[in-house]
């Protein structure tokens, strides 16, 4: 366990790490706060596309732009000014919370400015940890945000239903607001060898950036791992209240708590494996094998109570205490856990790739692109899912998507791409 830990040695680096904590956990119950709402509002799969489409389009509309700028300015600057408005918008969403269209236009807003948030924190790393410790540092990074993702899931029901839409929305503002000011304790070291780059104009600095991006397989490669997994994770969250309805049979309340949560579980212990076990393993072969299991993953997600009847299952159970007796819920858990571990089997590897290939004043901008590519790549898949779900079940389209990511995995080991 002691090599995942190493770059809390770096003090800015914990510094990032706490103010990533406070600040995805609150974002997290955010997003929870709105498919809940909207979906409760609506009972619509396709309404909750239109959260989802809130958060992909300013991506795609400011995410190169925002990376542009974002290298110009002072970064650790950046991510406190970003949290302090979204706080601000949060605050003003409590005055409306119940207003559909509201709640549409302050989530855009948010993640217009998360478009700025996104390549000032993970393009920090490199900034504030020496080379060696990059894979022990995207591993932490990794494992908060996926450990905020399972403490946001876990207490969103029971927040939202101890404090209320209003005061929620003003306790998410409050841990932005921490978050904002753990983060500005950051130190940078500035090297004063270093000679910056004069700035181009915006057109001939994003230029510079597809160029770098184009004429290298790794970064490019990671790039496309990097969006593929945070499609993979937007798709889910279209899908999640449906799934939750039409294949769990269990209120929507309850699918933090019995799927994001084992998912994320999955990605903290995926992160230690990778810095105990992979740490001098191919990045490319550790990837592959995320990319497998995700798709065997989804592929058997639908199929639970079927799973449940087989009789080896059904053996086993009757050596088994009631309490104890295997059961769909179990299988979903267990499947749930399985693809967060595989997520980090794609996240952290690309991450550390992106981060060695490239240099700091371009990585904002290479960031940059990840947005754009997650919003321009999951904008029809977002929309065609919530469709699909609403016409032909949610089963068959989870289905879909482990074929698709065995095909993307069988084409990376044959070196298609």
């Amino acid at each position: 366990m002691k090599n995942i830990f190493r770059a809390f040695g770096e003090r800015a680096f914990l510094y990032l790490w706490l103010g990533e904590i406070f600040t995805q956990i609150a974002i997290n119950l955010f997003n929870f706060f709105l498919i809940l709402m909207v979906f409760s509002l609506t009972k619509s799969n396709t309404a909750v596309s239109i959260v989802v489409l809130t958060i992909t389009v300013p991506a795609i509309l400011f995410g190169v732009l925002a990376g542009v700028y974002v290298d110009r300015w002072n970064k650790k600057k950046v991510l406190f000014t970003v949290n302090i408005l979204r706080a601000f918008l949060l605050i003003v969403l409590a005055l409306f919370h119940t207003n559909i269209i509201a709640i549409y236009v302050i989530s855009f807003l948010i993640w217009l400015l998360t478009q700025f948030f996104i390549p000032a924190e993970t393009p920090l790393i490199p900034l504030i940890v020496k080379q060696k410790l990059l894979l022990s540092a995207n591993a932490l990074f990794g494992l908060g945000i996926y450990a905020s993702i399972l403490i946001a899931y876990v207490l969103s029901g029971p927040v939202i239903i101890y404090f209320g839409n209003v005061q929620t929305l003003f306790l998410l503002a409050a841990m932005l607001v921490i978050g904002a000011v753990i983060l500005s304790f950051i130190h940078i070291e500035e090297d004063p060898k270093k000679i910056k780059p004069i700035r181009a104009t915006v057109t001939r600095e994003i230029q510079r950036a597809l160029t770098l991006i184009s004429g290298s397989r790794e970064i490019h490669h990671s790039l496309f791992l990097l969006a593929l997994s945070q499609i993979l994770i937007l798709i889910i969250a279209v899908i999640a209240p449906g799934y939750a309805n039409d294949v769990l049979r269990i209120p929507v309340e309850q699918f933090p708590f019995l799927f994001v949560a084992p998912a994320a579980l999955g990605v903290v212990v995926g992160a230690v494996v990778i810095t105990n076990l992979f740490e001098n393993a191919s990045k490319d072969k550790v990837i592959n094998v995320g990319l497998f299991l995700s798709g065997i993953a989804m592929l058997i997600l639908p199929f639970g109570s079927k799973i449940v009847a087989k009789q080896i299952v059904q053996s086993l159970n009757t050596y088994l205490p009631n309490i104890l007796d295997i059961n769909s819920i179990h299988i979903v858990v267990l499947i749930a856990f399985l693809l967060g571990f595989a997520n980090a089997l794609v996240f952290i590897p690309s991450n550390t790739i992106l981060q060695e290939k490239t240099v700091d004043e371009l990585r904002g901008k290479v960031y940059g692109v990840i947005n754009t590519i997650v919003g321009i790549f999951s904008l029809i898949p977002i929309i065609a899912v919530g469709g699909l779900s609403d016409v032909f079940g949610v089963a068959r389209v989870i289905v879909g998507i482990g074929i698709v990511l065995l095909v993307i995995g069988m084409l990376r080991v044959l070196r298609i791409i």
